[in-house]
């Protein structure tokens, strides 16, 4: 084939490929957050006998033929991954906990459950022992209530501290991320899109560099063999390598590298302080923060030791509350009713201790000391430590996303020999 002008678009061409194969291969890895598609009876059940690889893909991994962004639909993964390599690094439970203040925790506490614990108080016996209750002159249930708030501020002290001393093994920081982000997959997807922004910018951008590049010898092999299946091809090794060369200039090499008069490093490596303030304010603000804390210690996998030790310090603190009256209690209501009632109180009131803890307002006062925890020890982290952060979560799916980048550069392959050649 003799050399046409239009050759020259081929290289052009190549560029648009690039570029727009690694735009839809990014979006992919993100959206859609839930699976789209239809499912297909059965293949649920043959699921366990096909290639790990192939059972990964997000629509076969849902039985049925779709799809949901590679990223939302590995969340559990992405929360263990997120531990094991980020923040089990960064900092303890007990260290966790530590910056959360909890002498503030308590005085929270103590402001704002004040009366809801009183209401309880009043339900519990309305409802156990109407008359008793009713029959009681207002000074004395006035009198209890007195003893009930001045002993608030102890045993809220006392709760915290407990917690605090045995919160390493109360807290399961890894199974509150692990639920966390799997209940939210989008935040999955924030902390991706935010963290490593810049580097997803690199891989769509560059595709237009890389293609461009990877179109030039695409002319003399199209004018010399004047085959239809070059540009196809052509598509296939675009697409694959815009993909490829992209992961490997984010995350290679991880230390810096003097290649002649540069410093090389890896994109992301080399935003370390960058990267160490946004991603420890999106852990700070929505993953390791009072409320998930609170929620992970009343309802995770050690919440009946939580409770049951809540509990044993607020029995005491009900019968010093009671004072004078609890030997009138216990005559009139009898000794087991009376430790019933106590007991039941005792159960019922744990919630009520720690509700306050989800207070919006009082959890962004209290992660800025989180945020700064995480932030300081991820800017000293290793770059070892610090790749693989992000770099685990995506690389046993990496061939997926280059994979997609060539099907959709061969598919715009036959689209450019339809329409321009």
């Amino acid at each position: 084939m003799d050399f046409e002008p239009k050759l020259l678009l081929i290289p052009v061409i190549a560029g648009v490929i690039g570029y727009g194969t690694n735009w839809v291969a990014v979006k992919m890895l993100f959206f859609p957050v839930h699976f789209h598609g239809f499912r297909i009876p059965g293949l649920s059940i043959l699921n366990s006998y096909l290639p790990r690889r192939i059972r990964a893909v997000p629509g076969v991994a849902h039985g049925g033929i779709g799809w949901q962004g590679i990223i939302p639909s590995r969340a559990a993964k992405m929360g263990s991954i997120s531990v094991d390599k980020g923040i089990a690094k960064l900092g303890s439970p007990s260290e966790f906990y530590g910056k959360l203040e909890p002498d503030k925790i308590a005085e929270h506490i103590v402001a704002t459950s004040g009366d809801e614990i009183w209401e309880l108080v009043e339900s519990i016996l309305q409802r156990e022992h109407p008359n008793l209750w009713a029959d009681l002159p207002p000074q004395i249930r006035q009198a209890v209530r007195t003893r009930m708030e001045a002993e608030l501020p102890a045993l809220v002290k006392e709760i915290t501290d407990d917690i605090g001393n045995n919160i390493d093994h109360l807290l399961d920081i890894k199974l509150m991320v692990i639920r966390r982000i799997e209940a939210r997959p989008e935040l999955a997807n924030r902390i991706f899109l935010e963290v490593g922004q810049k580097e997803m910018n690199f891989i769509v951008n560059s595709g237009l560099i890389f293609g461009f590049l990877l179109g030039l010898p695409q002319i003399p092999l199209f004018a010399a063999f004047d085959q239809w299946w070059i540009l196809p091809i052509g598509g296939v090794v675009v697409g694959y390598l815009t993909n490829a060369i992209a992961l490997r200039v984010i995350f290679q090499p991880v230390h810096p590298q003097r290649v002649g008069p540069f410093t090389v490093q890896g994109l992301f490596l080399r935003r370390q302080r960058e990267v160490a303030g946004v991603y420890s304010r999106i852990i700070a603000e929505d993953v390791v923060n009072l409320k998930n804390i609170g929620n992970e210690l009343m309802h995770g996998r050690q919440s009946d030791r939580t409770k049951r030790m809540i509990a044993d310090r607020m029995r005491p603190a009900i019968d010093r509350a009671v004072g004078i009256a609890r030997p009138a209690v216990r005559i009139a209501v009898g000794t087991k009713e009376y430790d019933a009632i106590r007991d039941s109180l005792a159960a019922e009131a744990v919630g009520h201790t720690m509700a306050p803890l989800s207070d919006p307002e009082f959890n962004r006062s209290q992660s800025d000391a989180v945020r700064a925890l995480l932030e300081e020890r991820m800017e000293t982290m290793d770059p070892e430590d610090f790749s693989e952060m992000l770099r685990t979560a995506v690389v046993e799916d990496e061939w997926m996303l280059i994979m997609l980048g060539a099907m959709l550069g061969f598919l715009a392959g036959v689209l450019q020999i339809a329409f321009v050649f």
